[in-house]
C-alpha cells in the first residue's frame, strides 16, 4: 500500500471538509441534538459527505467508519476512521477550537493520522514509523519532568452527569498538582497539542474511536506515552485515555487513581 498516496488523499479530504466548515462558520441554520448535550449541524454532515466522497473516489474498495453516517462497507483491511467535526459545540458557538480528524488503518493497525483545524490552518500529520509533523515541520512532546511544572488538558464526555463524582475528583487532583488545567473541547486537538509540546498531558473518559484514532498516532509518533488509567496499552476501543510526554506519566497515573469509592 502506497501510504504517501493515502496521505495525500487524506489531506485533500481534510482540506475539502475544512472548506465546508469555514463556509458554515457563523452561518448555521440548523442545529440538532443527538443527546442532551451532543449536537450535530449541517456542517458536520456536509463535511463528512465530501470527505467520504474524496476517499472513495480514490479508493472505492476501502471501508469507512464515520461519526455521523456510521459504517461504509468495503475491504476490512483498508479502513478509514473519520470525525468530520470534532468540537461541534465550539463550532456552533463560533469558537475556533474544532478540527477534522482522519485516520487510516491497514489490517487493523492505524498507520496514518491527520488532524486539521480549518480556523487556524494547522495541519497535524503522522505516518507510522516516520514521526509527526505540524504544517510539514517535525514536532515532539515537551520535556517537562514533573506535573508541578506542567500544563494539562482534559475533556468532559457528553454523559458526564453519570460519572460526575469521579470526573471532579480527578480534575481536582490534577488541578492542585499542576501549573493549570485547560478544557478545549476537541480531543483530537488535545492529543495534537500534547504531540507538539503545548500541553504536557491529556486525559479523558468515554471517547469514541473517531475522537482518538488520528490524534493517538500523531502523539505517539511525536514521543508521547499513551495508556488507559490502569497503565495498560491504549486502543481506540477503550473508554479511558492518558497521553503524556512520558516523563510525567507515572505521576499522572497516580493523580487519576480513584483511591476511595466514589
Amino acid at each position: 500500500m502506497d501510504l504517501e498516496l493515502v496521505k495525500r488523499v487524506g489531506i485533500a479530504a481534510a482540506y475539502k471538509g475544512g472548506a465546508i466548515l469555514r463556509s458554515h462558520l457563523g452561518r448555521l441554520s440548523g442545529i440538532n441534538k443527538k443527546g442532551d448535550i451532543d449536537l450535530v449541524t449541517e456542517a458536520d454532515i456536509g463535511s463528512e459527505k465530501i470527505i467520504i466522497e474524496t476517499i472513495l473516489n480514490a479508493f472505492p474498495e476501502h471501508s469507512i467508519i464515520a461519526e455521523e453516517s456510521g459504517f461504509n462497507k468495503g475491504k476490512a483491511d483498508y479502513k478509514w476512521i473519520v470525525d468530520p467535526l470534532d468540537g461541534t459545540t465550539n463550532f456552533a458557538h463560533q469558537l475556533s477550537m474544532f478540527s477534522i480528524s482522519i485516520a487510516f488503518a491497514l489490517q487493523g493497525n492505524i498507520v496514518l493520522g491527520i488532524v486539521f483545524n480549518p480556523a487556524t490552518e494547522e495541519l497535524f500529520t503522522a505516518v507510522k514509523g516516520k514521526g509527526a509533523e505540524l504544517n510539514c515541520r517535525p514536532i515532539k512532546v515537551s520535556g517537562s519532568k514533573s506535573v508541578s511544572e506542567s500544563l494539562l488538558v482534559t475533556g468532559f464526555p457528553y454523559d458526564f452527569k453519570n460519572i460526575v463524582n469521579s470526573l471532579m475528583i480527578r480534575f481536582s487532583n490534577c488541578l492542585k498538582a499542576s501549573r493549570g488545567v485547560r478544557r478545549l473541547g476537541s480531543a483530537a486537538l488535545d492529543l495534537c497539542f500534547v504531540a507538539c509540546g503545548r500541553f504536557d498531558a491529556f486525559w479523558e473518559q468515554n471517547l469514541k474511536p473517531w475522537d482518538t484514532a488520528a490524534g493517538v498516532l500523531i502523539a505517539s509518533e511525536a514521543g508521547a506515552v499513551i495508556t488507559d488509567f490502569s497503565n495498560e496499552l491504549f486502543t481506540i476501543d477503550k473508554k479511558e485515555i492518558l497521553a503524556t510526554n512520558g516523563k510525567i506519566h507515572d505521576e499522572m497515573l497516580n493523580l487519576l487513581e480513584l483511591k476511595d469509592n466514589v
